[in-house]
């Protein structure tokens, strides 16, 4: 049964296509259930729990909260910040003076790490919140989970992208006839493993893979793209960001850390550009997408559109049921084609805890995937979300900030 009290719905970190739907599952459930209290958004994350900014979310436009069914980025705001043992106290003692019984969170392995001190510091208080975490990561490195929110539109966004600029490489003939893909994931390649999806037949872009599961060699490399480029005159490679060599250390980072400690990536693809021009002696052009592969809602998977809504409404259920400390999770049945439903596994097994490509998924070469992974991904990407357009544009929406919101919201 539910308490009598406020909510708390935040995202945090980096966005996805389809982020905005997990936060439409959260209010439209919220609103359904008439919960006594009234569901309050955090501006910028946890951030905005520490720095007293909510909105009350109960005010918004039905239109507006159902156009996050369609848009991009985050439409409460998001941010990355380590919490300080001082923070988590204040955290509490806001949830307190705002009399905040629920608290959702939308975010990835650093967030659900962040849901997992709330609850376990709510129970040390014995302060009777209720925690559910709601998984979000274009880089799909959660655990206990079989996939993330995010990761299907990215990858049918990176997918399509090689596909056509695979072609577009076919079909000119010059001397810039070696690509470079530059993608995101840290530590995990399930993103650069997912522009295989592009190619069906053996001259079609990706020609080459490298993941971060397993070591990079240079001097393989370099045999790799030699032999591609001399059997069909020319070679698309696809390079995870956080490829490593035999040690353990990234190919390429710059000195600086993120507010977690992270290394900062990016900057890959100039790095073997000038590798492979030097010794192979062929120009090579770089594609670095960067945020464009989490943002690309004009091209995003209705499936993970559909399923980041699901687990922001089944995050609502949970809730209303008691049940706390936990995060949403998939689970696949393939029985009849592919379907997927909703569970949930405690916090405790997925905070700051990465999920990376299995390694019998990635080919004897450490060059590509295999077939196993295709069958994986493949269901991920399918469909396409009706997004309406505005002069030919994208027409998003954005939630309204009434400075007035939070006047009627006491303790």
């Amino acid at each position: 049964m539910s308490m009598k009290g406020n909510g708390v719905v935040a995202q945090s970190g980096g966005p996805t296509a389809v982020i905005n739907n997990s936060l439409c599952g959260v209010i439209q459930e919220w609103l359904s259930n008439n919960f006594e209290g009234t569901l309050l958004g955090a501006i910028h994350g946890i951030r905005g729990v520490l720095e007293d900014s909510f909105i009350d979310l109960s005010r918004q436009k039905k239109e507006n909260i159902e156009g996050l069914k369609f848009t991009p980025g985050t439409a409460l705001g998001s941010c990355r910040y380590k919490l300080r043992e001082e923070d988590y106290r204040k955290l509490l003692r806001v949830f307190k003076e705002k009399g905040v019984r629920y608290f959702f969170y939308i975010g990835g392995n650093d967030s659900m790490d962040t849901a997992n001190r709330v609850h376990q510091l709510a129970l040390e208080d014995n302060y009777e919140m209720t925690v559910v975490g709601i998984p979000k990561t274009i880089d799909n490195d959660l655990p206990c989970t079989d996939h993330c929110p995010g990761y299907g539109s990215a990858a049918k966004f990176l997918a399509a992208t090689v596909l056509e600029t695979g072609i577009d490489l076919k079909g000119v003939l010059n001397n810039n006839r070696i690509k470079l893909m530059e993608v995101m994931g840290r530590n995990a390649g399930w993103l650069a493993a997912s522009t295989a999806l592009a190619r069906r037949t053996e001259e079609d872009a990706p020609h080459l893979i490298y993941l971060p599961e397993v070591p990079f060699s240079k001097e393989r490399f370099l045999h790799d793209v030699q032999e591609t480029y001399q059997k069909l005159g020319f070679a698309y490679i696809v390079v995870s960001e956080g490829i490593v060599d035999e040690s353990g250390r990234y190919i390429f980072s710059s000195s600086g850390k993120d507010s977690f400690g992270h290394s900062e990536l990016g900057g890959l693809a100039g790095v073997l550009k000038e590798l492979i021009e030097s010794r192979v002696g062929t120009k090579v052009r770089c594609n670095v997408l960067g945020t464009a592969q989490r943002a690309a809602m004009h091209f995003a998977s209705r499936t993970d559109a559909e399923e980041a809504y699901m687990v922001g409404k089944e995050a609502v259920r949970l809730a209303s049921r008691g049940t706390s400390g936990i995060m949403v999770a998939f689970v696949r049945d393939e029985s009849a084609g592919y379907t997927c439903f909703p569970a949930n596994v405690e916090l405790s097994k997925v905070a700051n805890v990465e999920k990376k490509v299995p390694l019998e998924w990635i080919n004897a070469e450490h060059n590509f995937v295999t077939e196993e992974f295709i069958r994986y991904a493949r269901p991920l990407i399918r469909g396409e979300v009706d997004v309406p357009t505005r002069d030919g544009l994208p027409d998003y929406r954005e939630l309204e900030k009434y400075s007035d919101s939070l006047s009627a919201v006491k303790s």
